[in-house]
């Protein structure tokens, strides 16, 4: 099974890694169209205030061009680690087991704006873009990442696709349409039967399920496998069938 998760716009500075290194992320097939908008995103970054306009920053949001002008030799960290907020805390990855992580390493990716989906343990520096942003020089990034994307989940060939992303980012590398998957929406249920998607407590729910696969650490190959899975632990998950899945919180 392999997750794709949304980034988040929130993240921890610093590292101690080595700087980026597109071919080395996971998917190295994408790694011209990394170096392409990396390149865009620095060389915008030389004029603050076209920077500003671009990304849509306010004056106590300058400091994340400087981040970004330094993405070539800034440190790194753990992609799993980098990102903070609602549903990266409730994942809660630095408290994860060293087997935990390693399942995450190799079931987890999180789809980000500047360098595509990377692995959980992928090492990534602190940036600032998001899926909706057009860079200097090139097409909207859904013109510039999807068919690439599409095409590098092909060439991994995971037996199923659990689809966390926002629409957002959706769009950014659709699922192969050969690739068994499901789109997960968090949703809940009022008295009357009603279901009603939630927001902020959407993001918690992803956190919150992730998490505990990574405890748990199940072997899942199919949408059906999954279904059952999260039956077994208390999750309550509804399959809507081409409406994807239903995590009831």
């Amino acid at each position: 099974m392999l997750i794709l998760l949304p980034p988040s716009e929130t993240k921890r500075p610093g590292g101690a890694g080595a700087p980026f290194d597109a071919a080395s992320l996971t998917l190295p097939a994408l790694a011209p169209v990394r170096d392409s908008v990396v390149d865009a995103l620095v060389a915008l970054s030389a004029d603050e205030q076209e920077a500003a306009r671009v990304l849509k920053l306010g004056r106590t949001q300058l400091g994340e061009v400087a981040v970004n002008a330094a993405l070539r030799e800034a440190p790194t960290m753990a992609a799993i680690d980098r990102y903070t907020g609602v549903l990266y805390d409730a994942l809660g990855a630095a408290s994860v087991d060293p087997a935990g992580r390693r399942w995450l390493g190799r079931h987890v990716m999180i789809h980000s704006a500047p360098f595509g989906p990377v692995g959980a343990l992928d090492a990534i520096p602190a940036y600032r873009l998001g899926a909706a942003s057009s860079l200097p020089g090139l097409p909207p990034l859904r013109r510039v990442w999807a068919d690439a994307v599409t095409a590098a989940i092909a060439d991994a060939a995971p037996s199923f696709v659990l689809d966390l992303r926002s629409e957002a980012y959706v769009a950014l590398g659709p699922v192969p349409a050969g690739v068994p998957s499901a789109y997960v929406r968090v949703v809940t249920e009022t008295d009357d039967g009603a279901v009603r998607a939630l927001n902020h407590f959407n993001k918690h729910a992803k956190g919150a399920l992730v998490r505990r696969l990574a405890d748990e650490r199940p072997r899942i190959g199919s949408r059906a496998g999954f279904v059952r899975w999260a039956a077994g632990v208390g999750i309550r998950v509804v399959d809507r069938g081409e409406d994807g899945l239903d995590l009831v919180a």
